[in-house]
């Protein structure tokens, strides 16, 4: 062969090689792509607001087709499409995120979300806890309208701790994997 003809030879190898890279750079992440990422920093209910961004990070390669679009640790991005603070007696903290772009490509996804706890039960308890005990320190100290007046106290106690301690902020914590489902591509 001829030294023209190897050079031809590597001219085109590298063209194809190059072309391919390319390509797949340039591959659209599909609709229904699993894509699982790791959080930037921790979210929260409490902290959090609606339309706040957040970083993260791919948890691993994401392959298409046999083919790696994107490597473990590409940067992603994100955004808090619902945050709700908790409020101490009723309506617990709630958080939903979406994925905005992965390695730079701007996407649509499926959403996470947390919601907190009930207050009911944990509130029921401490504020008819704390009516029964006061009707019965009323009751012993006073009698029938003893225990009249201490329910009330108690009551008013109870209703006291639970504003207290009541509040149900949910979060996802940094480092957290979590797994999201491309919906689209955004433009």
């Amino acid at each position: 062969m001829s030294s023209k003809n190897v050079v031809r030879s590597v001219a085109t190898i590298l063209i194809l090689t190059m072309g391919l890279m390319i390509s797949a750079s340039a591959m659209t992440i599909p609709a229904g792509s699993k894509v699982t990422v790791r959080l930037g920093q921790s979210l929260s209910s409490e902290r959090s607001r609606t339309g706040d961004s957040f970083d993260a990070s791919l948890a691993n390669d994401l392959v298409i087709n046999g083919t790696t679009v994107a490597k473990a640790g590409a940067p992603c991005k994100g955004k808090v499409t619902y945050a709700k603070d908790s409020g101490r007696l009723h309506v617990p903290g709630a958080l939903t995120i979406r994925l905005t772009s992965v390695d730079g490509q701007a996407v649509t996804s499926t959403a996470r979300s947390l919601k907190g706890k009930s207050h009911t039960k944990s509130n029921a308890t401490k504020i008819g806890g704390g009516a029964a005990a006061g009707a019965l320190i009323g009751a012993l100290a006073g009698g029938g309208k003893g225990a009249a007046i201490g329910a009330g106290v108690g009551a008013g106690a109870g209703t006291g701790v639970a504003a207290a301690t009541g509040k149900q902020n949910v979060a996802f914590s940094a480092e957290t994997p979590l797994a999201f489902t491309v919906t689209g591509v955004s433009k």
